[in-house]
């Protein structure tokens, strides 16, 4: 009894944690149906491909790969430094969706958990 106790409060601790792969969502499943995902939440573990800094327009993006796909990120701060292995929790957007397909897919970064 006290086995099985210990065991479920550890699972939900570990259960929070954000450097467990718990909770997270393929880059590919975002790509493959965009119009579902618009507007919510999600949280993607890749590593860093391209890095785009243009200060005259406040842009700072890069590219996250999971393996199964790829989604620009545009970043709520500082950029990471190319190839850092991250997780990142962001809002799935889109420039437009037409017949299903999005224009200009990317993940607008609320926070962004450090490498893992």
């Amino acid at each position: 009894m006290k086995k099985a106790l210990l065991l479920s409060m550890l699972a939900l601790v570990l259960g929070g944690c954000n450097y467990l792969p718990l909770g997270t969502t393929p880059i590919k499943d975002i790509v493959a149906a965009p119009a579902s995902f618009e507007g919510k939440e999600v949280k993607l573990r890749g590593t860093v491909r391209e890095v785009t800094k243009i200060p005259f327009l406040d842009l700072r993006q890069y590219t996250l790969n999971d393996g199964s796909g790829e989604i620009t990120v545009v970043a709520a701060g500082e950029l990471p430094v190319g190839k850092a292995a991250l997780l990142v929790t962001g809002k799935v957007e889109s420039t437009a969706i037409i017949g299903g397909q999005s224009m200009g897919l990317h993940l607008r970064e609320i926070e962004r958990h450090g490498s893992f």
